[in-house]
């Protein structure tokens, strides 16, 4: 991977801070985003902005389309086995707390171990200690 060529995706990375070029390590509360992603959303925005799903208008069904169909490219590239087992959440913090409700409610037992490191960001590790809580599972920091 080349990261200047990876760079140059990302406008925000084009301006100096301190006088040294921005490198921003935050990705834990926001990513920046690449040009791609800034000219779809804009794109959206300008000409399809419309709720997925709840409309049969020329604007709802477009985006229902573009929806489906990134569901579909995801689904392809992680190989699932149908875009259902595809979800999109708000974040990062919310697909966790699905995870650790949804598929961690139906395989922990009382007893199970849970394991984390103690390097976990916050929003990793309220997630397992409230499962661990609901469940009596025991949540263990994995020494680094």
């Amino acid at each position: 991977m080349e990261i200047a060529k990876v760079r140059q995706d990302f406008p925000i990375l084009f301006q100096t801070v301190n006088d040294e070029p921005l490198i921003y390590l935050d990705n834990a509360a926001t990513t920046q985003k690449p040009k791609q992603v800034i000219s779809a959303i804009e794109n959206y925005y300008a000409h399809d902005n419309a709720n997925v799903h709840r409309g049969v208008h020329t604007l709802s069904e477009r985006a229902t389309r573009q929806y489906e169909e990134a569901r579909e490219t995801v689904r392809a590239f992680i190989n699932a086995a149908s875009t259902k087992e595809v979800l999109f959440t708000r974040g990062t913090t919310t697909s966790l707390n699905w995870v650790a409700q949804g598929f961690g409610d139906q395989v922990v037992e009382a007893g199970d171990e849970i394991y984390v490191t103690a390097l976990e960001h916050h929003s990793n590790l309220v997630p397992w200690q409230q499962l661990a809580k609901r469940k009596q599972a025991r949540l263990v920091y994995l020494p680094l």
